[in-house]
């Protein structure tokens, strides 16, 4: 779980610094795939079985993390991608990404993140209870973004494991190309 975290804050730091970049954007999204390996299909082995597992300074910190006891929520998308297709330069687009709490205990999402500024999400900060639904909107504004654009936002909750996430991509076009 430590080398998830590791991964993820540098996935963060590079989207930060790398809203234009298409290259790093690639890049971001090989290691958000890492991650989801790390996380949801058996650790590092899995994700890169030649992978070298990364020094921890605190002992502490490098237990993996416990699923916690007792009932949990959890989140069911309808869909985890949402591909806009070919839009132009400077177009403000919008996904709503419905979910189901089809868990055991009302769901909490603390926060939202996305890989750049340039998507913004908007979550409920109302609990979500068994059963019930909620939608997660995602607003990315294309200006000054060509080319093929790959934004996941990461979701945290009281769910197992804590994070989730959706994704959005879209073929950014000059007009007139």
């Amino acid at each position: 779980m430590k080398i998830a975290k590791i991964l993820l804050g540098v996935i963060v730091a590079a989207g930060i610094t790398s809203c234009g970049n298409s290259e790093l954007e690639s890049r971001i999204t090989k290691l958000e795939g890492r991650v989801a390996a790390l996380e949801g299909k058996g650790g590092l082995a899995k994700a890169n079985p030649t992978a070298q597992p990364l020094a921890v300074n605190n002992p502490a910190e490098s237990a993996p993390a416990e699923k916690p006891e007792g009932p949990l929520p959890a989140i069911k998308f309808e869909e985890e991608l949402h591909d806009f297709g070919t839009i132009k330069d400077g177009d403000v687009v919008e996904h709503v990404f419905s979910f189901v709490n089809d868990g055991e205990a009302p769901l909490i999402i603390s926060d939202a993140k996305a890989t750049c500024g340039c998507t913004v999400p908007e979550w409920p900060k109302e609990p979500i209870p068994v059963g019930g639904s909620g939608e997660i909107k995602v607003r990315f504004n294309s200006k000054n973004k060509p080319g093929v654009q790959n934004k996941t936002v990461t979701l945290t909750a009281n769910t197992w494991p804590t994070t989730q996430r959706v994704r959005i991509k879209a073929n950014v076009v000059k007009e007139g190309e």
